[in-house]
């Protein structure tokens, strides 16, 4: 069995930096999340905390922080998409986390069923519709039910030990 080393166990949650660095050693995918304002303009950001939750319904989640400046926009949207990023889409990364106001002018993208942006040639997406929202401290975990999804064969876009791969 795999023992710590007791003189590097840190048991200090309250230091920030090296739980996040000890956290950064999950590689995760990259999505971009996206849904409409309130004057149905498309928004989006970058999102590395997904997961799936069930198949039975299916249900998916994602994370936001409560600090963010769309986290009232995304609390009140009727639902959104989650789209994955190929490894060929690290502007894509770039752009929805940066402070750009229209990130969707030169993209190509098309609205969901159910009116939620979806981003074109992406290694899947998931359109949702909210199912539930919970407090997560600093970020709120909301589940959203998938009501349409898609996907391709590619390789994905990775964060890992802070650097996206």
């Amino acid at each position: 069995m795999n023992e710590p080393n007791k003189n590097f166990v840190n048991k200090d949650t309250d230091d920030a930096s090296s739980l996040k660095k000890s956290l950064s050693m999950f590689s995760t995918g990259i999505t971009v999340v996206t849904t409409v304002d309130e004057n149905k303009n498309p928004i989006g950001m970058t999102v590395n905390s997904f997961a799936s939750v069930s198949l039975s319904p299916a249900l998916v989640l994602w994370s936001i922080d409560k600090k963010q400046p769309s986290y009232d926009t995304f609390l009140k949207s009727d639902g959104y998409v989650v789209n994955i990023l190929t490894k060929k889409q690290e502007n894509l990364c770039s752009l929805f986390s940066s402070p750009i106001e229209d990130k969707f002018k030169n993209l190509d993208w098309e609205l969901s069923d159910d009116g939620h942006p979806i981003i074109k040639n992406t290694l899947a997406w998931f359109n949702c519709i909210k199912w539930k929202d919970y407090d997560g401290g600093d970020h709120q975990i909301l589940v959203g039910e998938v009501k349409s999804y898609y996907y391709i064969e590619d390789e994905p876009l990775l964060y890992w030990n802070g650097k996206i791969t």
